[in-house]
């Protein structure tokens, strides 16, 4: 499938074209960033690419919907496009390539490996969505491969998925340097997601109130309380707050994703995960204590 074309952005939807124009800037003794995207692009987005412009000279954004990081009865169809919309943020932005491939190009016919990370995978998302991190292993490991970048840049909302990446680059020895960027959120706190479009004016209502819960279960946490009884007042008011189904509400070291039991133990790097359903949108959000 041809990309759409920028008035200003180069945009290529081949490894090979990809790898062109990386070449050329590698002559040219430029340092380059590649900030992997599935689109729908918000300021979340944006705030990659401006630390990626910030730390090199060259920025390549990917557009791709990877199908494999998708379970049977999630929103793989519905999942939002806008790439004229990209398109033009993109070129706002100052990026200079757009790499944007279709499925057959990522995954061409007789594709039989997969790229998985233990331990880092056996809780939180990893649990609610089975494949979900061999599917982003998998594909991100192709596209450090295919772009060669001197360093790549990920979201810190997708917390889990940020270590396991982390991981596997420092694994597969890597020569890309893996970078995490701050959340990015709403005035009322909720963090920016590409589903947040999914979410009905009630449902947005409900949904601003789960970093206020979360940031509440921090603060009981840090003055002393102990897990078990704070964890089930999130739970508690969450429930009260018009969720869904709430998936989990964890605490583990910021570090190695270990749970922590009873209290945080003094000066512990400890981080809060929440993952909730507000309807049928599946929000999910985290936060240093």
């Amino acid at each position: 499938m041809k990309p759409l074309q920028s008035k200003s952005i180069k945009t290529v939807s081949t490894v090979m074209d990809l790898r062109k124009q990386v070449a050329k800037w590698r002559a040219q003794q430029l340092q380059i960033a590649l900030v992997p995207t599935m689109g729908a692009l918000h300021d979340g987005h944006l705030s990659l690419v401006d630390l990626a412009l910030a730390k090199t000279d060259r920025v390549v954004v990917s557009i791709f919907i990877n199908p494999k990081q998708f379970g049977a009865q999630e929103d793989l169809s519905t999942y939002p496009r806008d790439a004229q919309g990209d398109y033009a943020k993109l070129e706002q932005a100052g990026v200079d390539l757009i790499f944007a491939p279709d499925t057959q190009e990522i995954y061409p016919q007789g594709f039989a490996t997969s790229v998985s990370v233990d331990g880092l995978t056996d809780c939180m998302c990893g649990l609610s969505r089975p494949g979900h991190f061999a599917g982003v292993a998998t594909v991100v490991t192709k596209l450090l491969n295919q772009a060669r970048a001197d360093v790549a840049v990920f979201g810190e909302k997708d917390y889990q998925q940020l270590m396991v990446i982390k991981r596997l680059a420092r694994d597969l020895d890597t020569a890309t340097e893996i970078l995490g960027a701050p959340i990015i959120r709403e005035p009322d706190g909720l963090a920016l997601s590409s589903r947040n479009l999914y979410l009905t004016p009630d449902e947005r209502e409900i949904a601003g109130k789960f970093n206020v819960i979360l940031k509440d279960t921090a603060a009981k946490l840090k003055a002393g309380g102990t897990l078990g009884s704070v964890l089930g007042q999130t739970h508690t008011a969450l429930t009260q707050a018009g969720v869904t189904q709430i998936d989990y509400v964890d605490v583990r070291d910021g570090d190695t994703l270990t749970p922590f039991t009873h209290r945080l133990p003094d000066g512990a790097n400890a981080r809060i995960f929440g993952a909730i359903y507000v309807g049928k949108t599946r929000l999910i959000d985290n936060m240093a204590l």
